[in-house]
């Protein structure tokens, strides 16, 4: 791919191709194509190494590692892999992007100013926080975001589910492997949709605890053992037993670069099309800060590959010489569908 020069005071510096930002799994997926593709990625990392995937247990559900793998250790893998084909990390923390130019300009706390052909969004998302004493210091040890991917690890045991309409989904899926799964909700009711409070009420491992808070959580020989909590309408407190918490109170996409950049929804994720392409011509995203649905590690990695050939095809096309409008949204978000026989 031929680099281009461009009119920055820092045109010294060679013109990337590619730069990925974040090193989740979508991350580190996209650095790995890309840099078989031969346009020698910079990945820079971010302050969230590895993302959300680093505060999980053992995976047991990524495919090709039958005998599991802790969450750190998965994203070294990836890192080496990466590295293995030509990714450049750097352990840097973007604070700003500027798009409305090409080439496009990424900006880093550490004082780095980088020029690109293309951009490669993965800075993931988030979970809420309750922000109790007890939850920082004992997540990965009995506190967990995921059911799908903790819940394996509670086989047989007493669980607490905190949140609402999210924690009676995810309620559900507990009830696969633990015992008992207790639901804290701080109002008397949930607004999920009638189908789901049926399943919820009617489900004999679960138990709803309502106008409930957690105040604190407990730990015993390094790990959970018990909360505290709050009644929201007597002021009465008390203490429950537990093997594990699960929190879900939300989650907060990690948008902070893109306002008044780059289209994002409601809920504050990137809009992409099926090509992962964003409405800026050569700007793509992957991994939760553009997927609200899935947001699992293999989801997450086979995005992080879709980017980067999505993001590979634009550099032929520029190479090639090939107009390109940057003032039209690239995306496509309705496919022609053949007609079906009546």
């Amino acid at each position: 791919m031929s680099q281009t020069n461009g009119n920055s005071p820092h045109s010294e510096r060679p013109v990337e191709n590619v730069v990925i930002v974040g090193s989740g799994p979508a991350g580190f997926t996209a650095g790995l194509y890309a840099a078989r593709a031969n346009l020698s990625p910079l990945l820079i990392t971010g302050n969230d190494y590895g993302g959300q995937v680093t505060i999980t247990y053992d995976i047991e559900n990524y495919p090709g590692f039958p005998e599991s793998l802790s969450g750190p250790e998965l994203v070294e893998k990836f890192k080496a892999q990466a590295e293995k084909f030509g990714t450049r990390v750097e352990f840097d923390y973007v604070n700003e992007i500027v798009v409305d130019r090409h080439p496009f300009v990424v900006r880093t706390t550490g004082g780095a100013e980088y020029r690109t052909l293309s951009l490669i969004l993965c800075t993931g998302a988030r979970p809420r926080y309750l922000d109790v004493p007890g939850e920082q210091e004992l997540t990965g040890k009995g506190v967990s975001y995921c059911a799908t991917c903790d819940g394996f690890f509670f086989r047989g045991k007493d669980v607490l589910v905190v949140g609402g309409d999210s924690a009676a989904e995810e309620a559900i899926v507990l009830t696969r492997y633990a015992s008992r799964v207790r639901i804290l909700h701080r109002r008397d009711r949930l607004r999920a949709s009638k189908i789901l409070q049926d399943r919820v009420l009617s489900n004999p491992k679960i138990e709803m605890v309502w106008n409930t808070v957690v105040t604190e959580i407990l730990g015993q020989n390094g790990s959970v053992s018990a909360v505290r909590t709050l009644d929201t309408v007597t002021g009465a407190t008390n203490q429950l037993k537990t093997d594990g918490v699960f929190i879900f109170v939300g989650h907060l996409p990690n948008n902070d670069l893109f306002p008044g950049k780059l289209e994002l929804d409601a809920d504050g994720h990137l809009i992409t099309d099926r090509k992962l392409r964003t409405n800026v011509p050569g700007v793509f995203a992957a991994g939760e800060i553009q997927d609200k649905v899935f947001k699992q590690v293999a989801t997450s990695v086979g995005q992080g590959c879709a980017a980067a050939m999505s993001a590979t095809r634009f550099l032929e096309e520029l190479e090639a010489g090939h107009r390109v409008d940057w003032h039209a949204d690239p995306r496509e978000f309705v496919a022609e569908r053949a007609a079906v026989p009546a």
